[in-house]
C-alpha cells in the first residue's frame, strides 16, 4: 500500500495502525501538500456492498460536520477495491493509551474532557448522526490537552455483531444497553457510552468486564456499575452523579441531550455544584427488600432520604446507584443462568434451521454475484446457472461510484448459500445524486462562526479566504464572498468569505507648493478624496498649495478626505491717505502700515512744495510698495534730480502746463 496514489491525488506513506475494520496510514494529499490520514476499509468489509452503500452516506455526512472537537473529514472515496476516507492528521494519543499509561485522571480534567465530547457530540446529533461508537480509543488527546472525537458514522457503516474478536470486545465495554438488545437508537445511547468513558478516566477501568463480548453485553444490560468513589475516593460526589445519570439502564433516565450533559459539565468546573445536584436528581426508588452489598444483615433498608420539610427529596444518581448495588449479586446468579438457557435456546433455533432446510427436501446453492450488471444482464445469468433463482423486489439508489441502471446491491449477497429457486432482492443505481440548488446567504458583517453556522443552515460549506480592507465592516467580520449573496450554488458547495481588516491606512502624500491640479492628481491616485478650501498668501504663489488636512506624512484610512489650501495670492489690505502730507510723514505713515514707498516729484501750483499730490493706491497687497507723488512747486521741472511722475492727473488754477512724462494737465479756473 506504501507509495500507492489513491484516487489519483492522496500519496499513502507509512501505516499509523489498524483498528477492527480499518487500517490507518498517514498521507500526503498532493494538491494542497498537506499531511494527512488515510484509513482504508479491511476487504472483509470493502467486499459487502450493502457495506459500501452505508459507508458511502456516512463519510459524506461526517464530512458535514463542523466542530473543534471532531477531526474533520475531507474527502472519501474508491480505489480499486480500496474504500478510503481522508482525514486530518493528528498529532497526540488515544485516551485508552493515556488511562493505560497514567491510570485515573483528575475529576475536573474528566470533565472537561467529557464536556468537549459533550459539545462534539452536539453537533452531530443536531445532523441526525448517532456515533454509536464513543470510547476512548475512539477519543484523541492532542498535544494542548483538548480532544478530538474520531470515526463519526463509520460504526453506522459497520456491521458490528458481537463475537471473541478483541475489537468487538473492545467495543462491548462501552455499548449500550439499547445496542446490545437491538433497540432503536438515539443521541441518549451515545450518552451512555460517554460516562462509560468518564467512569473509565475517573477510576481506571471499565464498569463491565467479562471473558468475552457477549459477557461484557449482558452485563451491560443487567448489572449496576459499582459508583466510581468506591474504587477511586478522590472522585468527587458530584462528578460521580454526572457519571452514573449517563449510565443509567432506561434511556429516559439518563441525560436527554448532549447540550444538557455539557451544561452541567460546565455548571460543576464552574462550581455551580447545587446547579449539578440540581441536574443529577433522580426520581426515588422503592425501598431495597435485602441488606446492602457489605454490610450486615441487621442493617437497616435504604430508603429515599428526607428534606428538613419532611418531603421525599430526589435520590441523586449516586445514592440510587448504592442503593441498586444489593440488587446486583441477587441478579448475578440468575444472570448466569439466562445466560445458560441463551446460549442452549440459541444452538436450538441454529439447530431448528439446518434441520428444516435439509428436511425440506430442496438443494441450496451459491448465490451468484449480480453487483455492476443491468437487471436483464442479471436475470439472464440467473437463467443460465440453472439453479432457479429468479429477481425479486428491485429498487433504486442513487450512486456516486456505480454507473445509472447497474445493479450496486443485493441480497442474499454474492457467495451466501439460498434455497432452489430463491428470489434475489436487487438495488439498481439511479446514477450520481443531482445536489439541491441553494440560494447563497448574504454572509456580509458576520463573525465566522455566524457565517459558519448560516452556511451549514442551507447545506452548504464555508472556508476563510485573504483577509481585505472595508472600512464599513467591523474588524473580524465578512466584508466579502464568493458566489455574491443571491447566487445559485449546489447542496454542498463551499463559499468562500473574506473577513474585515477595517479601513487600510496610507500615508498622505505631501503637495504643498504644488498646483492645485497637479496635487489633486497625486492623492487620488494615493486613494484619497480631495476638498479644496483657498487663503491669501504672499510667500505662495497664487493657485500653489499652501497645506493639507491632514498633514503630509500622517497616516490616514484610505479612501477618506484629504482637504488643499490654494494660495489666491498676497492679501489686499487699506493704504494710508497720505495727500497732503509732507514727504517725511508720508513715508512714515506708509511704512508704519507695513508698506514700501517709492517717491516721485511733479510740479504743482496748487500744493505746496514738498507735500504729497497723489499716491498710487488706496488699497495694495500687504508689504507691496505704494508710490507717492510729491509736489516740486510751481517754477520749473527739475529735469535732473526730480523723478519722473506715473502719468496722474493734477488739477491747477487754469494754467496750461507740460509734466515730465510728456502729457499735458489742462484745468479750467472756472470749473465750466
Amino acid at each position: 500500500m506504501a507509495d500507492r496514489v489513491l484516487g489519483g491525488r492522496y500519496q499513502v506513506l507509512d501505516k499509523v495502525g489498524t483498528g477492527g475494520m480499518a487500517t490507518v496510514y498517514r498521507g500526503m494529499d498532493q494538491v494542497l501538500g498537506r499531511t494527512v490520514a488515510i484509513k482504508t476499509m479491511l476487504p472483509q468489509y470493502a467486499t459487502d456492498p450493502s457495506f459500501a452503500a452505508r459507508f458511502k452516506q456516512e463519510a459524506q455526512a461526517a464530512a458535514a460536520l463542523n466542530s473543534p472537537y471532531i477531526v474533520s473529514v475531507y474527502d472519501w472515496g474508491k480505489d480499486g477495491d480500496t474504500y478510503y476516507i481522508i482525514m486530518e492528521y493528528l498529532r497526540g494519543t488515544d485516551l485508552k493509551s493515556g488511562i493505560r499509561k497514567h491510570g485515573a485522571l483528575d475529576c475536573k480534567k474528566v470533565a472537561q474532557i467529557g464536556s468537549q465530547i459533550a459539545q462534539a457530540l452536539s453537533v452531530a446529533h443536531n445532523h441526525d448522526i448517532i456515533h454509536r461508537d464513543i470510547k476512548p480509543q475512539n477519543i484523541m488527546v492532542q498535544p494542548d490537552g483538548n480532544i478530538k472525537v474520531m470515526d463519526f458514522g463509520i460504526a453506522r457503516a459497520k456491521n458490528s455483531h458481537l463475537t471473541t474478536d478483541n475489537s468487538v470486545l473492545g467495543t462491548a465495554h462501552y455499548v449500550s444497553p439499547e445496542q446490545t438488545q437491538g433497540k432503536p437508537l438515539g443521541p441518549t445511547t451515545d450518552l451512555y457510552s460517554l460516562g462509560i468513558v468518564m467512569y473509565e478516566a475517573a477510576t481506571g477501568r471499565v464498569p463491565f468486564d467479562g471473558d468475552n463480548a457477549v459477557t461484557v453485553a449482558m452485563k451491560q444490560v443487567t448489572e449496576r456499575p459499582v459508583p466510581p468513589s468506591q474504587i477511586n475516593p478522590n472522585v468527587d460526589p458530584q462528578l460521580e452523579a454526572i457519571i452514573l445519570k449517563c449510565m443509567q439502564k432506561d434511556p429516559k433516565d439518563r441525560f436527554q441531550t448532549a447540550d444538557e450533559l455539557y451544561h452541567t459539565l460546565h455548571d460543576y468546573l464552574a462550581g455551580r455544584m447545587q446547579a449539578v445536584n440540581n441536574a443529577t436528581a433522580m426520581l426515588p426508588v422503592a425501598a431495597a427488600t435485602t441488606p446492602l452489598a457489605g454490610r450486615g444483615s441487621n442493617s437497616t433498608q435504604s430508603m429515599p432520604r428526607m428534606q428538613s420539610t419532611g418531603r421525599m427529596r430526589p435520590q441523586s444518581a449516586t445514592e440510587q446507584a448504592a442503593q441498586e448495588e444489593e440488587e446486583r449479586q441477587k441478579k448475578q446468579k440468575r444472570n448466569r443462568v439466562l445466560a445458560i438457557v441463551g446460549a442452549i435456546v440459541g444452538i436450538v433455533v441454529v439447530a431448528l434451521i439446518v434441520v428444516s432446510v435439509l428436511g425440506s427436501g430442496s438443494k441450496a446453492y451459491s448465490v451468484p454475484n449480480l453487483l455492476g450488471l443491468t437487471q436483464d444482464e442479471a436475470q439472464a445469468q440467473l437463467d443460465a446457472d440453472g439453479h432457479g433463482f429468479k429477481i425479486g423486489n428491485v429498487s433504486e439508489q442513487y450512486s456516486s461510484s456505480v454507473e445509472e441502471g447497474k445493479i450496486i446491491e443485493q441480497t442474499p449477497g454474492a457467495g451466501r448459500t439460498a434455497t432452489e429457486g430463491s428470489s434475489i432482492d436487487i438495488v439498481v443505481s439511479k446514477g450520481e445524486e443531482p445536489a439541491a440548488s441553494v440560494t447563497v446567504p448574504d454572509l456580509t458583517n458576520c463573525t465566522p462562526s455566524e457565517a459558519q453556522d448560516l452556511l451549514n443552515k442551507y447545506g452548504l460549506k464555508g472556508q476563510a479566504g485573504d483577509s481585505v480592507y472595508n472600512a464599513d465592516v467591523e474588524v473580524g467580520h465578512v466584508a466579502e464572498q464568493e458566489p455574491a449573496a443571491g447566487s445559485s450554488a449546489k447542496a454542498g458547495d463551499t463559499i468562500t468569505y473574506h473577513l474585515s481588516q477595517g479601513a487600510e491606512q496610507v500615508s498622505v502624500p505631501n503637495v504643498v507648493g504644488d498646483s492645485q491640479s497637479s496635487a489633486t492628481s497625486t492623492l487620488q491616485n494615493a486613494g484619497f478624496e480631495v476638498s479644496v478650501t483657498q487663503s491669501s498668501s504672499s510667500s505662495v504663489e497664487k493657485g500653489n498649495v499652501i497645506s493639507t488636512n491632514p498633514s503630509a506624512g500622517t497616516s490616514a484610512d484610505k479612501g477618506s478626505t484629504v482637504t488643499i489650501t490654494v494660495s489666491t495670492g498676497p492679501s489686499s489690505v487699506s493704504v494710508p491717505n497720505v495727500v497732503g502730507y509732507d514727504e517725511a510723514s508720508a513715508e512714515a505713515a506708509l511704512k508704519n502700515a507695513g508698506f514700501g514707498v517709492s517717491v516721485t516729484t511733479e510740479q504743482s501750483s496748487s500744493v505746496a512744495k514738498g507735500r504729497v499730490i497723489s499716491q498710487s493706491a488706496s488699497t495694495a497687497a500687504a508689504g507691496s510698495t505704494i508710490t507717492i507723488v510729491v509736489s516740486s512747486g510751481s517754477g520749473s521741472t527739475n529735469s535732473s534730480g526730480s523723478n519722473t511722475s506715473n502719468g496722474n492727473s493734477s488739477t491747477n488754477n487754469g494754467e496750461t502746463g507740460t509734466n515730465n512724462g510728456g502729457q499735458t494737465n489742462t484745468g479750467t479756473s472756472g470749473g465750466a
